[in-house]
């Protein structure tokens, strides 16, 4: 975790406000990667005097403010905790502050936890009071210095502005002894809050645990996950399934007694169940008691995994993260690391935003491997799509092998996904060549597979069948920002045919879904989405316009790089040809084999056509 560690002396005694703030940016810009917003600037520059001023009225002058504060695995920041002594039982104490410069804010209709503020553009914000009881919340879950003292984490929201009767009604929207919420009128009940809860002792040692505390689930969480996961739980797991979950729950228990490192890869193919395995695990560990998490590369696999096994809880979403968040993870902190899409383990966690201070050098694999006893890598390595990429199974076993750690591995070897198909599969691995044979007719009635002539009979093929469906395509078109009046621009254009791609963010554009989204909502129909977007999930009827990137030379299938509109594309220095060949051919095998009933092709090149048509008779 990080922070800026103020004192309050310190603060009050600086005579250069300019220099303070800067000295806060700069801690932001270095620990974020990121630049700093003027309304923060105000904020500081406003806000934190007016906290040590109160601090040290009530007497709390030796508290530590740790301004800034970074939630463990998470960009989510607090704008201060103060760290030091409870009065009464001498053991550490915290309070987490949210500071608010609103002079005038109501409660919205729009929800139970929402208000509308005044001069912040009348869009509804969450009550801070409610921020700031989350806050405490997620801390208490994932910090282990909580675990013999949960009683020493309280919040408060601080709008220092604001008389009661200008934010009447937002302090009843939240009744919680860690989502207090004060006015300036308040200030004298404010000062008593804070000396029932910090001592005038020195916060320095409070603030040392709080910043070393080892991250982790805490018991309590994980037995309210369990409860959460197990009410939703309808997965039977079948055969190499079933031997994959035995093995990571033995590999727990040997772990444990030989106090050794285990190492489980599970490799499938697309659909082979490889994310049901990850959900039944973390059901168990949680049942035991055991401290585990679930992380992958992909935002739209993460998001999504937030939204259905933990909908409706966010302390079951924060169980999901990112491959990316485990830089400063304490090393066998989990008992378990669930990697779930570890083929899109990178070499790094560092990206452009990144600042030199916290670019380590260490490989994202180094890091995951670190974090728990048991790191278990679930992937299909023809799935890696993107430069960069390294999620391989001989890579990771390789790797760990020199670390010195036990591996053990599971190959899946039936197919869910794709009608159950496993023909299908060889079908498509044969087709982009990579699987030996070469390309052969289609046969198999266990999957419906339908070649057609243009857009227009692709998509409403898909509007005739009953069930789910989305239109995928190779990145051969740009992909445009959404328009000032909140549309889409139509990018993907096939002479007369014209659709937009899926949402570029993680925000909705007009009735078009968030990118993460794209896949399990509805309205993600009338967008074409892209390999990023599509990677990792699965419709009933799936519709893939194979892009001008494909093309059929002497009877052989090849890519052409001068089609590709990808990005990550862009350089042959950074991306050779062969590695983009490979990396073209992987993209299409994961939107070809994204439906479970059934797929409907249509080639834009002509010749690839031809090919699929004698290829696909019917």
């Amino acid at each position: 975790m990080t922070a800026l560690r103020l004192s309050v002396e310190n603060l009050l005694a600086s005579p250069n406000e300019a220099a303070l703030v800067e000295v806060i940016a700069e801690h932001v810009r270095r620990t974020t990667g990121r630049g700093v917003s003027p309304a923060e600037i105000t904020s500081w520059r406003r806000s934190l005097p007016v906290l040590a001023r109160d601090l040290a009225d009530a007497g709390l002058g030796q508290v530590e403010m740790l301004v800034e504060y970074r939630l463990p695995l998470t960009s989510k920041r607090a704008d201060v905790v103060l760290a030091g002594v409870h009065p009464r039982t001498g053991r550490d104490s915290y309070v987490v502050v949210e500071l608010k410069q609103w002079s005038r804010a109501e409660p919205s209709e729009l929800g139970e936890h929402l208000v509308l503020v005044d001069g912040v553009g009348g869009a509804e914000r969450l009550n801070p009071a409610e921020q700031v009881r989350r806050y405490c919340e997620y801390m208490g879950d994932f910090l282990g210095v909580f675990a013999g003292n949960p009683d020493g984490l309280h919040g408060v929201a601080y709008l220092h502005n604001a008389m009661d009767l200008d934010v009447d009604g937002v302090a009843d929207q939240v009744g919680d002894e860690r989502g207090r919420l004060f006015t300036k009128q308040r200030r004298g009940e404010f000062l008593r809050y804070l000396g029932e809860r910090l001592a005038d002792r020195s916060g320095a040692e409070a603030a040392d645990r709080l910043l070393g505390s080892p991250v982790a689930p805490s018991k309590q969480l994980m037995t309210y996950a369990a409860k959460e996961i197990r009410d939703r739980e309808q997965f039977v797991l079948l055969d190499e399934q079933q031997v994959a979950y035995e093995l990571v729950m033995r590999a727990v228990e040997r772990a444990r007694r030989a106090d050794h490192k285990q190492v489980v890869l599970v490799t499938g193919g697309p659909g082979s169940g490889k994310s049901v395995i990850a959900l039944s695990l973390l059901g168990e560990l949680f049942r035991q008691g055991r401290s585990a998490l679930h992380a992958t590369g992909s935002q739209s696999f993460t998001q999504t995994m937030r939204r259905f096994p933990g909908r409706g809880s966010t302390r079951v979403k924060n169980l999901f993260a990112y491959f990316n968040s485990f830089t400063d993870a304490e090393p066998n902190a989990l008992d378990v690391l669930i990697c779930d899409e570890a083929h899109r383990i990178r070499e790094t966690s560092t990206n452009r935003f990144t600042p030199a201070a916290r670019r380590t050098g260490r490989s994202q694999l180094d890091e995951l491997l670190s974090a728990a006893r048991v790191p278990v890598f679930l992937l299909d390595q023809h799935q890696v799509v993107r430069p960069g990429e390294l999620g391989t199974a001989d890579g990771i076993e390789r790797y760990a092998a020199t670390k010195g750690f036990d591996v053990r591995r599971v190959d899946l070897d039936e197919q869910f996904r794709c009608g159950g198909s496993r023909a299908y599969e060889q079908w498509v691995l044969r087709l982009l060549g990579l699987a030996e044979g070469g390309p052969v007719a289609w046969e198999d009635d266990d999957f419906e597979l339908r070649l057609v002539g243009s857009p227009h009979e692709l998509e409403a093929a898909l509007l005739a069948r009953s069930g789910t469906a989305r239109m995928t395509a190779g990145f051969c078109w740009p992909w445009s920002e959404p328009r000032p009046d909140d549309t889409l621009v139509d990018d993907v254009v096939i002479g007369e045919w014209a659709r937009p791609w899926n949402v570029k963010k993680d925000r909705a554009v007009g009735d078009a879904p968030p990118s993460m989204l794209w896949a399990s909502e509805p309205t993600g129909f009338g967008q074409v989405g892209c390999v990023y977007t599509a990677q990792g999930f699965e419709y009933d009827w799936n519709g893939v316009i194979l892009g001008p990137d494909l093309s059929v030379r002497d009877g052989r299938l090849v890519t052409v790089r001068k089609e590709n509109r990808d990005p990550a594309f862009k350089s042959h220095k950074t991306v050779p040809d062969a590695e983009f060949d490979t990396l073209v051919r992987n993209a299409y095998k994961v939107l070809l084999t994204r439906g479970m009933r059934g797929t409907v092709i249509y080639a834009v090149d002509p010749a690839l056509r031809n090919l699929l048509a004698q290829l696909i008779r019917r």
